[in-house]
């Protein structure tokens, strides 16, 4: 089944089985890695990534829905080589020690910001549910304020 979006600007069109998910074409067919295998189920989040904006496990989308959409994963977040607040804050804050859920953690920070400029820790709580093993959850939320901050001040300049 041919399938065509927009992955990170750029327009594709894949031959595969529509009912695939979304990850495996993301990282065997494009050969995006910064997407990663979790658990396979939607639990963890370590596959988030943006469909129209909004975060995505991608382990459990069906290709076929991805038809005619926007999707940005972790390497289409920054705008070239500009950090994404969200990456600034990462690295600001030193947050992954493993860094394997990383770009999940991330790409759902990048679309609660979208939605909510200056979340509250519950918003945060409600909103991330992402899983880490290494559990830098602490660092995580001062990144997630920070990244909020940096945000806010890009759009007053």
């Amino acid at each position: 089944m041919k399938i065509s979006f927009n992955i990170n600007g750029t327009a594709q069109t894949v031959d595969v089985d529509g009912e695939t998910p979304l990850l495996w074409v993301i990282r065997d067919t494009l050969d995006l890695k910064g997407t990663k295998f979790g658990c396979g189920k939607a639990a963890c989040g370590a596959c988030t990534i943006h469909v129209e904006g909004m975060q995505t496990r991608s382990c459990a989308y069906p290709v076929k829905l991805a038809e005619g959409k926007n999707i940005t994963t972790i390497e289409g977040l920054s705008q070239g080589d500009e950090l994404h607040p969200v990456q600034q804050a990462w690295i600001e804050e030193v947050v992954p020690q493993c860094g394997y859920c990383q770009p999940g953690f991330m790409m759902a920070t990048a679309a609660l910001l979208n939605m909510n400029a200056n979340p509250t820790d519950q918003d945060i709580d409600d909103s991330i549910v992402n899983v880490c093993r290494c559990a830098t959850y602490y660092r995580m939320r001062k990144a997630i304020h920070r990244a909020a901050e940096i945000q806010n001040n890009n759009l007053l300049k």
